[in-house]
């Protein structure tokens, strides 16, 4: 860790110092706690201060980053507030116009991205996981304990909502949605293997299950509310009340990553094909018809992440290539019918956790960083071109927003 010499800070004017001690991402020795301070600040999450009493951030984008979070401008891209929060964090869309859920060791904390704040209002769980949002509701997957909240993310204005519960059988990274008509659908495993899905009426009693789904992972919900879960070989499809397989045309095809649309009956998933891969690039993205119950591969020519995939507003599927662009699919044609040059040609890092070039797409308009740059670029998906590029201070891990 660099530190000033002691003579250099303290010829710095008083409000230099200070600005220096509360910047977040700006600084990582600013946002360095010892580890009892790092305890008690996780047993009691304290709310930020807003980055000024009069913040009011358009169409705010977050990032997170090493030791805190930027909130963006969404229109200007300029950094609107910088908030410390030590340790590895991970950023949600809240599913409303002013909030995002910041999934911290302890739960998701609750950032009201307007004002720049991060609340002390917390949905306490131990390894927060997947968020879901479908019809009006957000849905929390905690993997530590397996316990699945709902609440109605307008409820957020409020305080932290009360929401409804339901507890998995056993602890597991897993990832639950509710339907329009009161179903929840989750997933079932535990620590050790997860086997597949349950479904659960309005009272929470099971009317649906399959436990062939090794490895189930991730969720996407198409057209007419056609529902993708991914499995370890193909997708489970869950339509009309009833569950169905979806096979993958190799013995091992793993969809484990899905972005849906409302415009579409089409899914878009990524698609593996190595097991004993330490980490594998793949370069083959997967089409899941949730109308004819068919899956179709698509060769993009250059590996991607699972931070890759998007939809745009007509329902395109959206792609981030290691090449350095944003390939646009047709899924009804199943073919790639352009290619957005958006930075140089990157790799992606054997640890999931540490930055990588990341796609967020929010109405018109995919937003991609850039960490090795330290930028973040807007581009309009309609007419293909970059509106704007800023440069961070620090380089950009995750990226989420408000909901448009």
């Amino acid at each position: 860790m660099n530190a000033w010499p002691r003579t250099r800070v303290a010829a710095l004017p008083a409000l230099l110092v200070a600005g220096l001690l509360l910047s977040a991402c700006t600084s990582r020795q600013a946002a360095t706690q010892t580890a009892a301070e790092s305890a008690q600040n996780a047993a009691s999450p304290a709310a930020s201060p807003a980055a000024s009493a009069a913040t009011s951030v358009a169409n705010p984008l977050v990032t997170t980053c090493d030791g805190g979070l930027y909130v963006l401008d969404g229109e200007t891209l300029q950094i609107a507030g910088d908030i410390p929060l030590p340790g590895f964090n991970r950023v949600n869309p809240a599913g409303d116009d002013h909030h995002v859920l910041v999934s911290t060791s302890t739960g998701f904390r609750v950032l009201d991205a307007i004002s720049a704040t991060l609340k002390s209002d917390e949905f306490a769980g131990a390894k927060p996981g997947h968020v879901v949002r479908h019809a009006g509701k957000t849905v929390l997957f905690s993997d530590g304990t397996g316990v699945v909240t709902v609440f109605d993310p307008k409820d957020l204005a409020a305080g932290l909502p009360k929401g409804e519960t339901y507890t998995s059988a056993a602890p597991h990274h897993g990832v639950a949605i509710e339907l329009a008509n009161g179903e929840l659908l989750t997933t079932l495993g535990t620590e050790e293997k997860r086997l597949g899905i349950l479904v659960l009426d309005r009272e929470r009693k099971e009317i649906a299950r399959s436990e062939k789904c090794p490895g189930v992972h991730g969720e996407a919900a198409a057209k007419d509310e056609a529902v993708v879960i991914g499995c370890e070989d193909g997708v489970l499809l869950y339509k009309n009340g009833t569950i169905s397989k979806i096979d993958s045309p190799d013995p091992y095809g793993r969809v484990g990553n899905q972005a849906g649309s409302e415009a579409s009956a089409i899914v878009l998933g990524d698609y593996k094909t190595d097991p004993d891969a330490e980490r594998e690039y793949p370069e083959r993205v997967s089409l899941i018809d949730t109308e004819s119950g068919s899956m179709r591969l698509v060769d993009l020519g250059t590996s991607y992440t699972f931070r890759s995939l998007a939809r745009g507003p007509r329902g395109e599927a959206l792609v981030l290539g290691t090449d350095g662009r944003l390939h646009v699919i047709d899924p009804e044609k199943g073919k790639v019918v352009d290619r957005i040059e958006i930075m140089a040609e990157w790799r992606e890092p054997l640890e999931w956790q540490q930055p990588r070039p990341t796609l967020f797409v929010r109405g018109h308009t995919a937003y991609v960083t850039d960490p090795s740059r330290k930028e973040l670029h807007a581009i309009d998906i309609e007419s293909r071109k970059k509106l704007r590029t800023v440069t961070l201070p620090q380089a950009p891990n995750e990226l989420s927003g408000v909901s448009g």
